[in-house]
Protein backbone atom coordinates (compact mmCIF):
# COMPACT_ATOMS: atom_id res chain seq x y z
CA UNK A 1 0.00 0.00 0.00
CA UNK A 2 1.25 3.45 -0.89
CA UNK A 3 2.05 5.51 2.17
CA UNK A 4 2.55 8.89 0.52
CA UNK A 5 0.06 11.19 -1.16
CA UNK A 6 1.31 11.51 -4.73
CA UNK A 7 -1.91 11.27 -6.76
CA UNK A 8 -3.35 14.56 -8.04
CA UNK A 9 -6.86 15.09 -9.33
CA UNK A 10 -7.12 18.38 -11.20
CA UNK A 11 -10.54 19.74 -12.15
CA UNK A 12 -11.17 23.02 -13.94
CA UNK A 13 -13.89 24.90 -12.07
CA UNK A 14 -17.25 25.39 -13.83
CA UNK A 15 -15.31 24.97 -17.01
CA UNK A 16 -17.78 26.08 -19.69
CA UNK A 17 -18.95 29.05 -17.67
CA UNK A 18 -15.38 29.97 -16.69
CA UNK A 19 -14.33 30.02 -20.33
CA UNK A 20 -17.27 32.25 -21.26
CA UNK A 21 -16.37 34.69 -18.49
CA UNK A 22 -12.78 34.60 -19.71
CA UNK A 23 -13.79 35.36 -23.30
CA UNK A 24 -16.15 38.15 -22.25
CA UNK A 25 -14.86 39.95 -19.14
CA UNK A 26 -18.16 41.82 -18.82
CA UNK A 27 -19.69 38.51 -17.64
CA UNK A 28 -17.35 38.12 -14.70
CA UNK A 29 -19.09 38.19 -11.36
CA UNK A 30 -22.49 37.72 -13.00
CA UNK A 31 -24.80 34.69 -13.00
CA UNK A 32 -24.46 33.06 -16.40
CA UNK A 33 -25.56 29.80 -17.96
CA UNK A 34 -24.25 28.15 -21.09
CA UNK A 35 -27.10 26.86 -23.22
CA UNK A 36 -30.66 27.90 -23.86
CA UNK A 37 -33.50 25.39 -23.61
CA UNK A 38 -31.33 23.37 -21.26
CA UNK A 39 -28.55 24.60 -18.98
CA UNK A 40 -25.28 22.97 -20.01
CA UNK A 41 -23.26 24.73 -17.32
CA UNK A 42 -23.73 27.46 -14.74
CA UNK A 43 -21.32 29.87 -13.14
CA UNK A 44 -20.79 29.93 -9.40
CA UNK A 45 -22.87 33.09 -9.23
CA UNK A 46 -25.77 31.28 -10.91
CA UNK A 47 -25.37 28.19 -8.77
CA UNK A 48 -25.90 30.40 -5.72
CA UNK A 49 -29.52 30.71 -6.91
CA UNK A 50 -29.91 26.96 -7.41
CA UNK A 51 -29.19 26.88 -11.14
CA UNK A 52 -27.44 23.69 -12.23
CA UNK A 53 -26.46 21.75 -15.32
CA UNK A 54 -29.25 19.74 -16.93
CA UNK A 55 -31.94 22.10 -15.67
CA UNK A 56 -34.44 23.54 -18.12
CA UNK A 57 -33.84 27.12 -19.15
CA UNK A 58 -37.30 28.06 -17.95
CA UNK A 59 -36.70 26.71 -14.47
CA UNK A 60 -33.31 28.40 -14.35
CA UNK A 61 -34.88 31.77 -15.12
CA UNK A 62 -37.47 31.23 -12.41
CA UNK A 63 -34.72 30.66 -9.89
CA UNK A 64 -32.54 33.49 -11.18
CA UNK A 65 -34.52 36.11 -13.15
CA UNK A 66 -31.35 38.04 -14.05
CA UNK A 67 -29.58 34.95 -15.36
CA UNK A 68 -27.59 35.59 -18.55
CA UNK A 69 -27.65 32.83 -21.15
CA UNK A 70 -24.69 32.56 -23.51
CA UNK A 71 -23.91 30.35 -26.49
CA UNK A 72 -21.13 27.84 -26.09
CA UNK A 73 -17.71 28.18 -27.72
CA UNK A 74 -16.82 24.51 -27.96
CA UNK A 75 -13.61 25.00 -29.91
CA UNK A 76 -12.37 27.19 -27.09
CA UNK A 77 -13.39 24.62 -24.50
CA UNK A 78 -11.33 21.98 -26.28
CA UNK A 79 -8.35 24.30 -26.79
CA UNK A 80 -8.22 25.46 -23.19
CA UNK A 81 -8.92 22.01 -21.80
CA UNK A 82 -6.03 20.64 -23.84
CA UNK A 83 -3.79 23.48 -22.65
CA UNK A 84 -4.57 22.72 -18.99
CA UNK A 85 -3.69 19.05 -19.49
CA UNK A 86 -0.46 20.12 -21.17
CA UNK A 87 0.50 21.92 -17.97
CA UNK A 88 0.17 18.64 -16.05
CA UNK A 89 2.22 16.89 -18.73
CA UNK A 90 5.04 19.36 -18.13
CA UNK A 91 5.45 17.87 -14.64
CA UNK A 92 4.84 14.16 -15.19
CA UNK A 93 4.16 11.75 -18.07
CA UNK A 94 1.73 9.85 -15.85
CA UNK A 95 -1.39 11.85 -16.66
CA UNK A 96 -4.78 10.21 -17.13
CA UNK A 97 -7.35 12.51 -18.67
CA UNK A 98 -10.90 11.45 -17.87
CA UNK A 99 -12.86 14.33 -19.41
CA UNK A 100 -12.29 17.58 -21.24
CA UNK A 101 -11.70 19.43 -17.97
CA UNK A 102 -10.24 16.95 -15.47
CA UNK A 103 -7.40 14.51 -15.10
CA UNK A 104 -5.41 12.43 -12.65
CA UNK A 105 -1.64 12.64 -12.39
CA UNK A 106 0.93 10.61 -10.47
CA UNK A 107 3.86 12.80 -9.40
CA UNK A 108 5.76 10.22 -7.33
CA UNK A 109 8.60 10.13 -9.84
CA UNK A 110 9.16 13.84 -10.24
CA UNK A 111 9.31 15.23 -6.72
CA UNK A 112 13.12 15.40 -6.94
CA UNK A 113 12.68 17.83 -9.82
CA UNK A 114 9.72 19.94 -8.80
CA UNK A 115 9.27 19.58 -5.05
CA UNK A 116 6.58 17.90 -2.96
CA UNK A 117 3.22 16.87 -4.43
CA UNK A 118 1.64 19.87 -2.71
CA UNK A 119 4.21 22.19 -4.28
CA UNK A 120 3.63 20.63 -7.69
CA UNK A 121 -0.13 21.07 -7.32
CA UNK A 122 0.39 24.71 -6.35
CA UNK A 123 2.62 25.24 -9.37
CA UNK A 124 0.03 23.67 -11.68
CA UNK A 125 -2.69 25.91 -10.28
CA UNK A 126 -0.51 29.00 -10.64
CA UNK A 127 0.34 28.23 -14.25
CA UNK A 128 -3.23 27.44 -15.27
CA UNK A 129 -4.39 30.68 -13.68
CA UNK A 130 -1.63 32.90 -15.09
CA UNK A 131 -1.21 31.30 -18.52
CA UNK A 132 -4.83 30.40 -19.26
CA UNK A 133 -6.79 32.69 -16.95
CA UNK A 134 -8.82 29.82 -15.52
CA UNK A 135 -9.47 28.58 -11.97
CA UNK A 136 -8.64 24.96 -11.21
CA UNK A 137 -9.11 22.91 -8.07
CA UNK A 138 -6.73 20.09 -7.16
CA UNK A 139 -6.91 17.30 -4.62
CA UNK A 140 -3.77 15.45 -3.54
CA UNK A 141 -4.09 12.06 -1.86
CA UNK A 142 -2.78 8.50 -1.69
CA UNK A 143 -5.49 7.05 -3.98
CA UNK A 144 -7.43 8.16 -7.03
CA UNK A 145 -10.71 7.85 -5.16
CA UNK A 146 -9.61 10.14 -2.36
CA UNK A 147 -7.80 12.60 -4.65
CA UNK A 148 -10.99 13.12 -6.63
CA UNK A 149 -13.02 13.68 -3.48
CA UNK A 150 -10.37 16.10 -2.21
CA UNK A 151 -10.58 18.17 -5.38
CA UNK A 152 -14.34 18.51 -4.91
CA UNK A 153 -13.84 19.59 -1.31
CA UNK A 154 -11.30 22.13 -2.59
CA UNK A 155 -13.84 23.84 -4.84
CA UNK A 156 -14.08 26.52 -5.81
CA UNK A 157 -10.55 27.38 -6.88
CA UNK A 158 -8.62 25.65 -4.11
CA UNK A 159 -6.18 22.93 -3.13
CA UNK A 160 -6.68 20.16 -0.57
CA UNK A 161 -3.80 17.89 0.45
CA UNK A 162 -4.88 14.81 2.39
CA UNK A 163 -2.32 13.45 4.84
CA UNK A 164 -2.26 9.61 4.58
CA UNK A 165 -1.94 9.41 8.36
CA UNK A 166 -5.33 11.08 8.84
CA UNK A 167 -7.09 10.25 5.59
CA UNK A 168 -9.91 8.28 7.20
CA UNK A 169 -10.65 11.16 9.59
CA UNK A 170 -10.95 13.39 6.55
CA UNK A 171 -12.93 10.93 4.44
CA UNK A 172 -15.38 9.72 7.07
CA UNK A 173 -16.66 13.18 7.92
CA UNK A 174 -17.76 13.88 4.34
CA UNK A 175 -21.27 13.47 2.86
CA UNK A 176 -21.87 10.04 1.39
CA UNK A 177 -22.94 11.51 -1.96
CA UNK A 178 -19.33 12.55 -2.67
CA UNK A 179 -18.47 8.90 -3.30
CA UNK A 180 -18.34 7.55 -6.82
CA UNK A 181 -21.57 5.74 -7.66
CA UNK A 182 -23.70 7.41 -5.00
CA UNK A 183 -26.22 9.36 -7.03
CA UNK A 184 -29.68 10.51 -6.01
CA UNK A 185 -31.18 7.00 -5.98
CA UNK A 186 -28.47 5.35 -3.91
CA UNK A 187 -28.20 8.41 -1.69
CA UNK A 188 -31.90 8.09 -0.86
CA UNK A 189 -31.53 4.37 -0.17
CA UNK A 190 -28.56 4.95 2.11
CA UNK A 191 -30.33 7.78 3.90
CA UNK A 192 -33.14 5.34 4.71
CA UNK A 193 -30.52 3.26 6.55
CA UNK A 194 -29.50 6.35 8.49
CA UNK A 195 -26.33 6.71 6.42
CA UNK A 196 -25.48 10.33 5.64
CA UNK A 197 -21.69 10.38 5.90
CA UNK A 198 -18.98 8.16 4.47
CA UNK A 199 -18.00 7.19 8.00
CA UNK A 200 -21.50 5.95 8.71
CA UNK A 201 -21.38 3.97 5.47
CA UNK A 202 -18.08 2.37 6.52
CA UNK A 203 -19.78 1.01 9.62
CA UNK A 204 -22.75 -0.63 7.89
CA UNK A 205 -22.59 -4.45 7.85
CA UNK A 206 -22.12 -5.91 4.39
CA UNK A 207 -25.35 -7.90 4.45
CA UNK A 208 -27.36 -4.82 5.36
CA UNK A 209 -25.77 -2.71 2.62
CA UNK A 210 -26.20 -5.48 0.04
CA UNK A 211 -29.91 -5.66 0.79
CA UNK A 212 -30.33 -1.98 -0.04
CA UNK A 213 -27.99 -1.33 -2.97
CA UNK A 214 -27.10 -4.81 -4.23
CA UNK A 215 -24.01 -6.95 -3.79
CA UNK A 216 -21.73 -5.29 -6.36
CA UNK A 217 -22.49 -1.75 -5.27
CA UNK A 218 -22.33 -2.72 -1.61
CA UNK A 219 -18.84 -4.21 -1.99
CA UNK A 220 -17.70 -1.17 -3.95
CA UNK A 221 -19.06 1.31 -1.43
CA UNK A 222 -17.52 -0.51 1.51
CA UNK A 223 -14.11 -0.65 -0.17
CA UNK A 224 -14.12 3.03 -1.08
CA UNK A 225 -15.46 4.07 2.32
CA UNK A 226 -12.23 2.62 3.74
CA UNK A 227 -10.18 4.18 0.92
CA UNK A 228 -9.26 0.79 -0.53
CA UNK A 229 -8.55 1.75 -4.11
CA UNK A 230 -5.26 0.44 -5.56
CA UNK A 231 -6.00 1.54 -9.14
CA UNK A 232 -3.03 3.12 -10.86
CA UNK A 233 -2.86 5.95 -13.35
CA UNK A 234 -3.43 4.73 -16.92
CA UNK A 235 -2.29 7.03 -19.68
CA UNK A 236 -3.89 5.47 -22.76
CA UNK A 237 -7.41 6.87 -22.29
CA UNK A 238 -8.68 10.09 -23.83
CA UNK A 239 -11.07 12.57 -22.27
CA UNK A 240 -14.53 12.21 -23.76
CA UNK A 241 -17.14 14.30 -22.04
CA UNK A 242 -17.16 17.89 -20.88
CA UNK A 243 -18.27 18.46 -17.34
CA UNK A 244 -19.67 21.67 -15.95
CA UNK A 245 -20.95 20.66 -12.56
CA UNK A 246 -18.23 22.39 -10.58
CA UNK A 247 -18.72 25.83 -9.12
CA UNK A 248 -16.73 28.87 -10.17
CA UNK A 249 -15.74 31.08 -7.32
CA UNK A 250 -14.99 34.77 -7.05
CA UNK A 251 -11.80 34.44 -5.06
CA UNK A 252 -8.63 35.89 -6.56
CA UNK A 253 -5.81 33.81 -7.91
CA UNK A 254 -3.72 33.43 -4.78
CA UNK A 255 -3.28 29.90 -3.48
CA UNK A 256 -6.14 28.52 -1.40
CA UNK A 257 -4.71 25.63 0.60
CA UNK A 258 -6.41 23.37 3.12
CA UNK A 259 -4.32 20.63 4.69
CA UNK A 260 -5.92 17.85 6.65
CA UNK A 261 -4.46 16.79 9.96
CA UNK A 262 -5.57 15.02 13.06
CA UNK A 263 -7.28 16.77 15.91
CA UNK A 264 -7.87 15.61 19.45
CA UNK A 265 -11.50 14.98 18.65
CA UNK A 266 -10.60 12.54 15.86
CA UNK A 267 -12.04 14.86 13.23
CA UNK A 268 -9.87 16.55 10.67
CA UNK A 269 -8.66 20.05 11.34
CA UNK A 270 -9.21 22.63 8.63
CA UNK A 271 -6.63 25.05 10.01
CA UNK A 272 -3.98 26.00 7.45
CA UNK A 273 -0.34 25.41 8.13
CA UNK A 274 2.00 28.32 8.69
CA UNK A 275 2.41 30.44 5.59
CA UNK A 276 -0.72 29.07 3.92
CA UNK A 277 -3.81 31.05 3.09
CA UNK A 278 -7.08 29.59 4.42
CA UNK A 279 -9.68 28.64 1.88
CA UNK A 280 -12.17 31.23 3.04
CA UNK A 281 -15.84 31.07 3.94
CA UNK A 282 -16.92 29.75 0.57
CA UNK A 283 -14.68 26.69 0.52
CA UNK A 284 -15.03 25.09 3.94
CA UNK A 285 -16.84 22.01 2.71
CA UNK A 286 -17.80 19.90 -0.29
CA UNK A 287 -19.94 21.66 -2.78
CA UNK A 288 -20.12 19.94 -6.14
CA UNK A 289 -19.12 16.67 -7.70
CA UNK A 290 -19.31 14.50 -10.76
CA UNK A 291 -20.56 10.97 -10.46
CA UNK A 292 -18.69 8.58 -12.76
CA UNK A 293 -19.23 4.93 -11.87
CA UNK A 294 -16.40 2.54 -11.17
CA UNK A 295 -15.43 -0.19 -13.60
CA UNK A 296 -11.65 -0.49 -13.71
CA UNK A 297 -10.45 -3.57 -11.79
CA UNK A 298 -9.27 -2.58 -8.36
CA UNK A 299 -6.82 -5.48 -8.28
CA UNK A 300 -7.06 -6.14 -4.55
CA UNK A 301 -8.68 -9.11 -2.87
CA UNK A 302 -10.30 -6.69 -0.45
CA UNK A 303 -11.87 -4.69 -3.26
CA UNK A 304 -14.61 -5.50 -5.76
CA UNK A 305 -14.17 -5.66 -9.52
CA UNK A 306 -15.98 -2.89 -11.41
CA UNK A 307 -15.00 -3.71 -15.01
CA UNK A 308 -16.77 -1.82 -17.80
CA UNK A 309 -18.18 0.80 -15.48
CA UNK A 310 -15.23 3.05 -14.66
CA UNK A 311 -14.01 5.81 -16.98
CA UNK A 312 -10.99 6.26 -14.70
Amino acid sequence: METTATILHADLDAFYASVEQLLDPSLRGKPIAVGGGVVLAASYEAKAFGVSGGMSGRRARELCPHLIFVDGHFNEYQRLGDAAIDVLNDFTPLVQRISIDEAFADVAGCTHLFGSPAEIASAVRHRVRTELGLPISIGVARTKHLAKIASQVAKPDGLVVVDPQTELNFLHDLPVELMWGVGPVNKARLNELGVHTIGQLAGVPGWSLERVVGRAAGEKFTALAWNRDPREITTHRRGQSAGAQSALGRKPAEEQVVRTNSASSGRQSRHPAAGEIPAGPDSDGPRAFRRPTLGHPLGDARCPDFRDRDPC
